[in-house]
């Protein structure tokens, strides 16, 4: 059993050492910039009344879930994700599961909120069709994703953060860590309104 901690705990960290960041560009940043300009982007929509608005499946949903409360609770600012179960088994049922989350997407995002997209993969075309609803909507957006480089969600924000690791609890913790850095270091400026 102990090999099996030190092994489990030794992706952890090497997941944390290949961390990534890129601009819409596509161009590499070093993560503590990267990090820096995505709080400084969330200060200034949220300052200006915008919100936060979070999506994400399985896991993934559950990190947009409790972000959304920490960030409207903790931090002040207003933030939602869209992953109450009548709403999702209603667009689902209506329009199909494609579409969960780009419909309340459409309805409640407002030009400069921000939507931070969750996707262990990268894949899922629900929450690549919520990012085209922000972008079209004059949302800024910020994505989280892991598994293959070439995952279609990295290229698809102003800020991409990407774990390059195949292994969903590695990808699922550091998204949610640096979502929380996010936070932590928005709370710690004192700089929301």
């Amino acid at each position: 059993m102990q090999d099996s901690i030190e092994k489990s705990l030794g992706l952890y960290v090497k997941a944390f050492n290949d961390l990534s960041a890129t601009n819409a560009d596509g161009l590499s940043m070093p993560l503590n910039a990267a990090l820096a300009e995505a709080a400084a982007l969330i200060v200034e929509r949220t300052n200006a009344k915008g919100k936060v608005i979070f999506v994400g499946n399985g896991g993934s949903a559950g990190i947009a879930s409790h972000q959304a409360v920490d960030f409207w609770k903790n931090g002040g600012m207003r933030a939602i994700s869209f992953n109450d179960s009548s709403l999702l088994t209603c667009i689902a049922n209506d329009y199909g599961y494609d579409h969960v989350f780009e419909k309340p997407v459409e309805m409640f995002a407002d030009d400069g909120d921000v939507l931070i997209a969750i996707s262990s993969s990268g894949q899922s075309q629900n929450i690549r069709l919520a990012v085209d609803a922000a972008i079209a909507q004059n949302c800024s957006v910020i994505t989280f994703s892991g598994f293959s480089e070439k995952n279609p969600l990295r290229k698809m924000g102003e800020l991409n953060f990407y774990l390059a690791s195949n292994e969903y609890g590695p990808v699922e913790i550091l998204h949610l860590t640096l979502c929380h850095t996010l936070l932590d270091a928005i709370m710690a400026s004192g700089e929301v309104n």
